[in-house]
């Protein structure tokens, strides 16, 4: 599986998987499913109302107009949903894979845009073969679209155990060392103990340097454990202790 590490606004790396691309193929096929039964349900309306022939006895520019009023979300289909699901469609809800920002950023309107109208290339044009042939090719599973919007589709398919949560395993007579790890939230743990975990296993010692900076700076605490992976070990079982224990 292709990883993906996107760095933060607070220079933490958080590592994603690249959706697969039979992940992004069904997705796309459960889509346009969705918009097919969009364009009978409507069909069956227009038919049955008698709007059908009010429109088709219009001149050819306003029946025109008509049709392509109606059937518009299927046009926009991907950007609206998008952006309304924040990086989603139904397809890709039902697939667990969402659009991101390569930055770290939530991925934006304008984004979203972009991705679309390479979508008019990619997928109109030649049935779909150019988007494939990007996802294959791109070492991070991206279309053309995604590169121009610097964006990537991941999978949220992980496996959850215990060493992907918060938490530690902590002895009954355990006593804390730092008081102010309650400034941090659930999800600032995750990140700094999934970080942390990642950084000790490859000795990356620069990460877990500026992982320390950061808890030091956001927290405002001071410091009293001389090495710092034993520091980063110690907020994190403190944390334990007083979110178990409040």
């Amino acid at each position: 599986m292709t990883q993906l590490s996107i760095n933060t606004t607070q220079n933490v790396n958080i590592n994603f998987t690249a959706a697969s691309v039979g992940d992004r193929i069904v997705a796309q096929l459960l889509d346009i499913l969705v918009m097919i039964a969009y364009a009978i349900v409507v069909g069956v309306i227009l038919s049955q109302s008698g709007l059908e022939a009010a429109i088709n006895a219009l001149d050819n520019w306003s029946t025109m107009a008509a049709y392509l009023v109606i059937f518009s979300p299927i046009m926009f289909y991907t950007i609206i949903q998008e952006s309304l699901f924040e990086g989603q469609t139904i397809g890709k809800r039902i697939m667990k894979t969402k659009v991101i920002k390569l930055d770290g950023y939530q991925a934006g309107f304008g984004d979203y845009l972009v991705r679309w109208l390479f979508r008019l290339v990619e997928i109109m044009i030649g049935n779909g073969i150019i988007a494939l042939i990007a996802v294959i090719a791109s070492s991070k599973n991206q279309r053309l679209g995604d590169m121009a919007a610097g964006t990537a589709v991941i999978s949220l398919k992980n496996k959850i155990n215990i060493n992907h949560t918060i938490i530690q395993d902590i002895n009954s007579d355990y006593v804390p060392t730092y008081p102010l790890v309650i400034k941090l939230s659930d999800n600032d743990v995750r990140i700094i103990k999934e970080t942390f975990e990642t950084a000790a296993s490859t000795r990356d010692y620069v990460t877990i340097i500026k992982l320390r900076d950061k808890v030091l700076s956001v927290t405002g605490i001071k410091n009293q454990s001389g090495n710092d992976q034993d520091f980063i070990r110690t907020i994190l079982k403190d944390y334990n202790f007083y979110t178990q224990n409040m």
